[in-house]
């Protein structure tokens, strides 16, 4: 899953059609993601210290992964996600409209040289 926390996406597919927000939390067991203003769902709570109204609350549900599509800074188009890794082994997200990094997944490897002390 290529899809990182505050990510801008584009929703594919559901009731939110079209719409372009922002990544709020990812689940990659479940292959899920929580974004801001989309799949909201009521949840009705009791009067309590915590809620002292009680009445209803807005949440966001999880949809699939599969149903966004993140939105590449450079050319600010749906694009798929690719991979790219760079000369001293650092690991970059990539657009595959326009080939610029979206972002860093990994930092650089550190090689180990081994020599042999004669």
């Amino acid at each position: 899953m290529r899809v990182n926390k505050n990510d801008l996406v584009v929703v594919l597919s559901g009731p939110s059609r079209g719409k372009r927000t922002r990544v709020t939390g990812v689940n990659h067991e479940a292959e899920k993601v929580t974004l801001e203003g989309v799949a909201l769902a009521k949840k009705h709570v009791r009067k309590s210290r915590r809620n002292p109204r009680g009445g209803q609350l807005k949440l966001e549900t999880p949809i699939p992964a599969s149903n966004v599509q993140v939105i590449c800074p450079k050319c600010d188009k749906p694009t798929r996600v690719g991979v790219r890794f760079g000369e001293s082994g650092e690991k970059y997200r990539v657009c595959k409209k326009c080939q610029s990094d979206i972002s860093q997944i990994s930092p650089p490897k550190n090689k180990k040289t081994t020599s042999k002390a004669s």
